[in-house]
């Protein structure tokens, strides 16, 4: 699985020269201006959060400790600043930093710092929470299980890693190509017809708010509780 990085700056610069230089190194990478705009998307599907720690608002150390107290989020953290005396490095390190770059930095240093802390973390994916909450619907990513409005609804192993996939990018549009390359990446043959029907299926389960997983025509399905 393709590992996925979080950049939280507040310089739109060092993002995107971070997020291209990742992102040829092979890494998927999302962006964030802020801490709170940051905050907003965590906990999900991210294997690393690089992390500034001067910014305007909420500081990098302060959004750590919000990750690691208020949310038990474990997803590893490196920080990168301009600050690098010893008292910063061992506040980076108290407020939950699992590693530490000064500013100004070579991209080639970043990404062996990336690789060096994912080596330490082979599961870090799995340190996301368990739980999995949009709307009214709730999936327990370890058991394997879907909650609607408060009731276990059961789904097929596919449908669930249908819907799984969907609802953990939620907002974010799959054409029918998408998810056969995701979900169906051993199978020689599958026909579009295939995720028609388990679509269906999947809305038709989800009872009452079907309405979450909306068909865009011509562009693709989406799992958004905000439709």
């Amino acid at each position: 699985m393709e590992r996925k990085i979080l950049i939280v700056d507040d310089e739109a610069d060092i993002r995107e020269i971070l997020q291209f230089n990742l992102e040829n190194a092979g890494f998927a990478v999302d962006c964030a201006s802020s801490a709170e705009e940051a905050l907003e998307v965590l906990p999900s599907s991210y294997s690393l959060i690089l992390l500034d720690v001067m910014m305007g608002g909420m500081s990098g150390f302060a959004m750590a400790e919000v990750l690691r107290k208020e949310r038990n989020c474990q997803i590893p953290i490196i920080f990168l600043t301009a600050k690098s005396s010893q008292t910063d490095l061992l506040t980076g390190f108290s407020a939950g930093g699992d590693d530490y770059i000064p500013k100004p930095f070579s991209i080639q240093e970043v990404i062996a710092r990336v690789k060096a802390v994912m080596r330490r973390f082979p599961q870090a994916d799995e340190l996301v929470s368990d739980m999995l909450e949009c709307g009214a619907v709730r999936i327990d990513l370890e058991s394997k299980m879907v909650y609607i409005d408060g009731e276990k609804v059961m789904f097929s192993k596919k449908e669930f890693e249908v819907l799984s996939l969907l609802a953990s990018n939620c907002g974010k549009i799959f054409s029918r190509e998408d998810l056969i390359s995701e979900l169906w990446k051993d199978a020689p043959y599958v026909l579009d017809r295939t995720v028609d029907v388990h679509i269906a299926r999947i809305r038709s389960k989800l009872g009452a708010r079907k309405n979450y997983l909306v068909n865009r025509s011509g562009y693709g399905y989406v799992f958004n509780p905000a439709e």
